[in-house]
């Protein structure tokens, strides 16, 4: 084309151009959940209206942001399914702060509180979530004859998701539930709950694949990112993780026929004030369950109880243990530089199966310290190798 030609087709490129980005900015339907009767007093209950602007959404044949303004939205729960759904990227961007009921009575029959069911392509960008479940753990702290209570955020049977600066704070019970799902993509997430409330995991992942968790801070009563059973292809990266249980593999092996866990790394991790750091628990009862094909690399502790911990003894509170030995086979589990303090003399306790031993265990440069002193080892059913330094932390040879 000569140059002449090319400058007399300008005004029609430019042309062609505005009007296709005009076209994408039209074809990206926003749907204002306030348009659908959300109140944003915090005190009127908002579900008709958040599933209204979902329902919208969900029928559109292009792109769809669901928006949610400033302020405080109560819902009492919200079931987003997608199965029907003709839109494949469905985005719901919060700027303000969506309330659970605070008194646990009105959702105690539900088990999840906001769940996206069957969903492909939904995005979650940025707002609070607030569980307010002070006063279900009070009751539970106090007395046994309380409900069980519901997860917070959950995907089920879902795929292609993205989660973004999401802050999930105060849930009843797990804040953030990945179940049976396929690409998953959790960043720049923050969970928040004090220390001593009961069953308030920060991110569960279980029967998914391929699930990111990075760039997060988070805070719990509990594991700050717990692994359950058909995990696969896991990556958690940059994650600072306290107060709370740790990052735990399990507990696995309840039930015989249960898939294992495989292809996981975490790296990048700062443990600070934890009951445990990096643990894998198993119940000791016939399982035909695994763990293999892990990495934990770049990790520091900072005043943790159990810095590293394989229990295949697993039985909280000691309540009717089976003792029978573990039937998950744990094999090719690396721990690669790992520093910091440990809260007790014995830093790594490889617990294993007198079924089943751990094999393949590799410690390389994990060097932890209790009160200005190198930190103990202690290895039971464990084969594997330690290489580093001269001072590093080990039972292995």
């Amino acid at each position: 084309m000569s140059k002449m030609s090319l400058l007399e087709n300008l005004p029609l490129f430019f042309t062609i151009l505005f009007l296709t980005l005009n076209s994408s900015i039209a074809a990206n339907a926003i749907y204002n959940v306030k348009n659908y009767g959300a109140k944003s007093n915090g005190k009127i209950d908002s579900s008709k209206a958040f599933l209204g602007a979902w329902a919208a959404a969900c029928a559109s044949t292009s792109p769809a942001t669901i928006y949610v303004p400033k302020g405080s939205y109560l819902l009492k729960s919200a079931y987003f399914l997608g199965e029907t759904c003709k839109s494949k990227a469905i985005t719901l961007h919060i700027d303000g702060t969506i309330l659970a009921p605070s008194d646990y009575n009105v959702i105690r029959n539900e088990e999840n509180w906001i769940k996206f069911e069957r969903v492909t392509g939904v995005s979650i960008y940025g707002g609070t979530l607030d569980g307010q479940g002070a006063s279900l753990w009070a009751c539970k702290n106090s007395t046994k004859n309380c409900p069980q209570g519901i997860m917070g955020l959950t995907f089920s049977n879902s795929s292609n998701i993205d989660i973004r600066g999401l802050t999930s704070q105060n849930s009843q019970m797990f804040h953030i539930l990945v179940d049976n799902c396929h690409n998953v993509k959790l960043q720049g997430v923050k969970v928040s709950a004090p220390g001593n409330s009961p069953n308030t995991d920060g991110i569960h992942v279980q029967y998914s694949s391929k699930v990111t968790i990075i760039n997060s801070h988070i805070g719990t009563g509990d594991d700050c990112i717990s692994i359950g059973p058909g995990t696969s292809n896991l990556w958690i990266e940059n994650i600072a993780c306290g107060p709370g249980h740790g990052i735990s593999i399990g507990s696995l092996g309840w039930v015989l026929e249960e898939p294992g866990v495989q292809n996981v790394t975490v790296k990048t991790v700062t443990f600070s004030g934890t009951q445990n750091g990096l643990r894998v628990k198993t119940w000791a009862r016939s399982s035909n369950g695994f763990v293999r094909n892990v990495l934990f690399q770049h990790i520091v502790m900072a005043n943790v109880q159990n810095p590293i911990i394989i229990d295949q003894n697993y039985c909280p509170n000691n309540d009717n243990c089976p003792h029978q030995g573990s039937g998950v086979k744990i094999s090719d589990v690396k721990y690669q530089d790992i520093r910091g303090t440990s809260a007790t003399e014995v830093a790594v306790k490889f617990d294993c199966s007198k079924k089943y031993p751990c094999s393949g265990i590799a410690l390389e440069d994990v060097n932890l310290s209790y009160r200005d002193q190198p930190a103990e080892a202690s290895c039971v059913n464990v084969g594997g190798r330690a290489s580093g330094s001269e001072k590093q932390t080990s039972c292995l040879g």
